[in-house]
């Protein structure tokens, strides 16, 4: 009886308890575990035809003369993996305005660490392909997966500081930044001058949108798919696009929080009131609410909004349609290959060596301080959660490489070699913390 009491009113289940204990990134995570394990079993089964013709299928739409027609796994690579990187790009915003990467002592140590991350792994990769056609594959093992490497520490609940969180998160902020200008720079094929010039006028258009203080979003995606659309064709990859257009989203809201108090109390007095200055009490909702929207940011409110859709939807689609590595007669002898070689030593070795070296060189610089009841131990850990290079690894592996055969020994150096990353990463956070940590 006293069970279905406590069930009845309002005792969660296990499930939802792990539902709470994940988040949403730890939720996003496992759901690029499940999209990516499925895609794999799929390809490796006599099935295997019918999921790589699947996502070569051609999917396109036209306007008269005008037709646009691309493999459904380009349209997903190219056009839902925008949104992925316009959410990179709000991110990295906010940060730089008022977060971690806000001040030049706050940045320090997440940014001494992603170049540490960023660069070792990248040499580690060469010394196996240097002068080979698989050295096009370079920042394969540079790039962190964020979604997979903070589900992983969420799953280990309260042994982490918070500090630590936040530091793996920065670390992987700049690393995106990094990615973004990588991909910008040495993954641009023929460009063409005449669709980088309307690009850039739709830019400066977003530009001076932001700078008038306009803050209707229509206004900002309407400009965006055109941008999106333009560097398409420019030859620059596509998804570029999305952080661009990030740049221009208004980080300040029309009210300040002053402005906002103000008014919001005049409003729920004069709905409170009897005389003839009196509102009704929804009416006084009304503009409340109102008022919510023009004090938070726009930036914000499109973070929000898109932080869902890319967690649940956008990164499990693309996991799934590039995941599904079909091995055929070679097995695991791909990983003798200097690629797979390559991609494993950048990832399980040059990730935590870089992260963890560029960090204590950052301290004892006496640029940055160590976080707060962090020990050189978790972090080191966190290195290792570092090295999951999931999600821009498997993007930048599709733009280093056309041969399929490259590309699918690159696909599964990586599924291998993070999730290496991430269990060393995990085991080394569980014996150097302990559940009183975060009270440090």
């Amino acid at each position: 009886m006293a069970q279905a009491n406590s069930t009845t009113t309002g005792e969660k289940t296990l499930f939802g308890k792990l539902i709470d204990e994940l988040g949403p990134a730890g939720l996003g995570g496992l759901g690029l575990v499940v999209s990516s394990a499925l895609a794999f079993i799929w390809a490796n089964t006599p099935y295997s035809g019918i999921y790589h013709d699947l996502f070569a299928t051609p999917v396109g739409f036209g306007i008269g003369t005008f037709s646009l027609e691309k493999p459904l796994v380009l349209w997903i690579n190219d056009g839902l993996m925008a949104i992925f990187f316009l959410l990179i790009g709000l991110e990295i915003k906010r940060e730089l305005i008022d977060g971690t990467l806000s001040t030049f002592r706050k940045a320090a140590l997440p940014l001494f660490a992603a170049i540490g991350g960023i660069a070792v792994p990248a040499l580690f990769y060469l010394a196996f392909t240097a002068g080979t056609p698989g050295a096009q594959g370079w920042a394969i093992p540079a790039a962190t997966d964020i979604a997979f490497a903070l589900g992983i520490m969420a799953l280990l609940g309260d042994r982490v500081p918070v500090s630590l969180k936040v530091f793996l998160t920065a670390v992987a902020v700049v690393d995106d930044m990094g990615a973004v200008l990588i991909i910008a720079i040495f993954y641009t094929s023929e460009v063409s001058v005449f669709a980088l010039v309307v690009g850039a006028a739709i830019f400066a258009a977003l530009v001076v949108a932001n700078r008038l203080q306009m803050r209707h979003p229509i206004l900002y995606i309407v400009l965006g798919v055109g941008l999106w659309f333009a560097v398409l064709k420019s030859g620059v990859h596509a998804t570029v696009a999305g952080v661009l257009m990030a740049l221009t989203i208004p980080a300040r809201g029309e009210l300040s929080g002053g402005q906002f108090l103000e008014r919001a109390r005049n409003y729920i007095e004069r709905g409170d009131r009897e005389d003839d200055d009196a509102i009704a009490p929804s009416t006084a909702v009304h503009h409340v609410r109102g008022l919510c929207n023009d004090t938070e940011p726009l930036l914000v409110r499109m973070e929000h909004a898109l932080q869902p859709w890319v967690l649940f939807f956008v990164m499990p689609v693309f996991a799934f349609a590039n995941a599904g590595v079909t091995l055929g007669d070679a097995g695991l002898s791909t990983l003798g290959d200097p690629i797979a070689l390559g991609i494993l030593a950048g990832l399980v070795l040059g990730k935590p060596l870089g992260v963890t070296a560029m960090a204590w060189l950052s301290v004892q610089l006496d640029f940055a301080d160590r976080p707060e009841g962090v020990t050189w131990a978790m972090l080191h850990g966190t290195g290792w959660l570092a090295g999951i290079g999931f999600t821009m690894s498997l993007f930048i592996s599709n733009l280093a490489f056309t041969d399929p055969a490259m590309l699918t020994t690159a696909k599964f150096g990586l599924l291998i070699a993070s999730g290496i990353a991430g269990v060393v990463g995990a085991s080394l956070l569980l014996m150097n913390t302990s559940e009183t940590d975060t009270a440090n």
